[in-house]
């Protein structure tokens, strides 16, 4: 929904795109309903995206990079920087770092990681947070972590682990149906030839062990072959890159993968576990 909040609280890439889609559309003569009809959206949306009454999707900007021109590069370089302009504060460069990775090392104990939630998962799972968020908000949200997913099919490839504890496999968000269909689509994304998925089993620590009692964990690699490490708590989050803490870090995360399930037998569970929810 429109709102003059939006204008208040725009973005520079959000603004970029509206001056820009404006300009590229009246030096083509294109009135607002006419670019609206060539996007498959109405004149009032492209109104709406121009005047910075409402947030430009990322679907509209593929259809925009299409339509206006020449350079659709543009488009899709915007389109990043969009989406990290709609992401909470705490997200704060850290997106940039995910989606330029060579290669990423993901530890997720109490929910399944952001970058594999279904929608409805993230919907239920943003609609039912605290601080309560409004419709719009949570809708905003959820397109911009949908359209991280961009990321398994980049090319070249980034190089994706993901330990994820069986108790993030078994908690439901809205319904069993949902939770559900997580599952499926983890088990399709253990598939892929670039991600490896471990489920840490709830009786892991019974042998005398256990390396994930300290919460989730992100370790990225750089284009440079440079490792940083990402934690969040209570909305709060810190990147760190002293290469000694990031070392611990990233020890950490290989301890937590030895005490997981193996590759195969961690698909054989997750798809185990979505039968039952049936």
């Amino acid at each position: 929904m429109a709102s003059s909040k939006n204008k208040e609280t725009a973005g520079p890439a959000a603004r970029m795109v509206a001056f820009v889609v404006r300009h590229m559309r009246q030096r083509m003569g294109l009135t607002q309903d006419e670019l609206g009809a060539i996007i498959g959206y109405t004149g009032a949306a492209v109104s709406a995206m121009e005047t910075l009454a409402q947030p430009v999707s990322d679907e509209m900007l593929i259809q925009l990079g299409q339509a206006l021109g020449d350079d659709v590069d543009f488009f899709e370089g915007l389109r990043l920087w969009v989406r990290m302009e709609k992401l909470p504060k705490k997200f704060d460069g850290y997106l940039l770092l995910e989606q330029s990775a060579v290669a990423l090392l993901l530890y997720a104990n109490y929910l399944v990681h952001g970058l594999f939630q279904t929608e409805r998962y993230a919907r239920a799972l943003m609609a039912g947070g605290f601080p309560e968020k409004s419709d719009e908000r949570v809708e905003e949200l959820v397109q911009a972590r949908m359209s991280r997913k961009v990321l398994f099919d980049r090319k070249p490839s980034c190089q994706i682990e993901l330990v994820v504890d069986e108790a993030a496999l078994r908690r439901p968000f809205g319904s069993m149906e949902i939770l559900r269909e997580q599952l499926e689509y983890l088990a399709e994304c253990a598939r892929r030839r670039n991600v490896s998925i471990f489920v840490l089993p709830l009786d892991a620590a019974l042998m005398g062990e256990f390396a994930g009692a300290r919460g989730e964990l992100n370790v990225a690699e750089t284009n440079e072959h440079v490792r940083i490490a990402y934690l969040e708590v209570q909305d709060e989050s810190l990147s760190i890159t002293d290469p000694a803490k990031v070392s611990v870090h990233a020890q950490r995360y290989a301890k937590i993968r030895t005490q997981a399930l193996g590759a195969r037998e961690s698909l054989a569970f997750i798809e185990r576990l979505a039968r039952e929810g049936s």
